[in-house]
């Protein structure tokens, strides 16, 4: 069985009246056990070459209504380049120069299309991502 932990920690000392400090670790797992995620795309990069939208992950290539856990970073270090990350079709955010996230994904299949697309603010942007599966 694989395991595989996640870690965040945020402080700040002025972004509140008092400091801010807040660590928290989950295991991730497969949808309803406490087995640990099996499957990987493993790391990767995808380089833009315009500002059109990319399918990173199509949700048909996978189980639906599953545990996945994607992450991805903008490689980028000049403050204003950013992509749009899509789920469905609905923003979810940005990600700018330095900016990571990991989100849980369905990769629901029956109601609507839930892709993972991403449209970069500039042509030849990186992103690096995974996708950990609950195959």
């Amino acid at each position: 069985m694989a395991t595989t932990t996640a870690t965040i920690t945020l402080s700040s000392t002025d972004l509140l009246s008092d400091e801010l400090s807040l660590s928290t670790t989950a295991t991730l797992t497969i949808a309803g056990a406490s087995t640990g995620l099996t499957g990987t795309t493993g790391l990767a990069r995808k380089k833009t070459g315009n500002t059109s939208e990319y399918t990173l992950f199509a949700a048909a290539s996978y189980t639906d209504d599953k545990a996945h856990k994607v992450y991805l970073k903008n490689t980028s270090t000049t403050a204003a380049q950013y992509f749009i990350v899509e789920v469905a079709g609905t923003v979810v955010g940005r990600l700018y120069a330095g900016d990571w996230a990991l989100i849980p994904w369905a990769a629901d299949t029956t109601g609507t299309n839930c892709d993972i697309d991403i449209t970069p603010s500039a042509a030849d942007m990186t992103l690096e991502y995974m996708l950990f599966t609950d195959e």
